[in-house]
């Protein structure tokens, strides 16, 4: 059965975690409109309370809440049922958190804003089946953009120690922590 397009015999089954309940409900409905059986969770701990009441074929998880990330939640999530299909979604998205949620088992990583069209591509992508509409095209990030995920990477392998990190990328610490208080830039 494709994910795109669920059959009476059974419905896919997915879990939203995100700390934002209008988005969250936002997608859970519309996931319900094309006939899945939806759980939403607004943290750590109903996310993993619900997965360990029954455990779901696929889940968004948001990179960013309140208390543990969302890296924390696809880990246990996958502890709990190694074959759950997890999309992490962010708005502050970065190759080295990007990496990191590969590593702990994500099948695929989508920036805010997303629809739940967007969310069935990217499962559908990570599952090999062929997409409705494949316009990808390759768009190079700007020199800010490396920078900022040039950045983000060199402090995920300092394990988040700002002055290690300075010292490897030869700046001074208050530099960087200015450069991390800003947003990153789009594209």
């Amino acid at each position: 059965m494709s994910i795109a397009s669920a059959g009476t015999e059974q419905r896919p089954s997915l879990l939203l975690v995100d700390d934002d309940s209008t988005l969250r409900e936002r997608l859970a409905r519309a996931f319900r409109e094309r006939g899945w059986d939806v759980t939403t969770a607004g943290d750590y701990d109903e996310a993993l309370a619900a997965a360990r009441r029954e455990s779901p074929e696929y889940a968004v998880v948001d990179l960013r809440m309140p208390g543990r990330s969302g890296l924390e939640v696809v880990r246990d999530l996958l502890a709990v049922d190694a074959s759950t299909r997890v999309i992490v979604l962010t708005g502050y998205g970065s190759i080295a958190t990007t990496v990191d949620a590969i590593r702990l088992g994500a099948v695929n990583y989508l920036p805010k804003p997303a629809d739940a069209d967007d969310l069935l591509a990217a499962f559908a992508r990570a599952s090999g089946e062929p997409s409705v509409a494949t316009s990808e095209s390759f768009e190079a990030p700007s020199l800010a953009r490396a920078e900022w995920e040039h950045i983000n990477r060199v402090l995920a392998d300092c394990g988040g120690n700002i002055s290690e990190a300075a010292r490897k990328l030869g700046i001074h610490r208050r530099s960087l922590q200015r450069k991390l208080q800003k947003y990153p830039p789009s594209r």
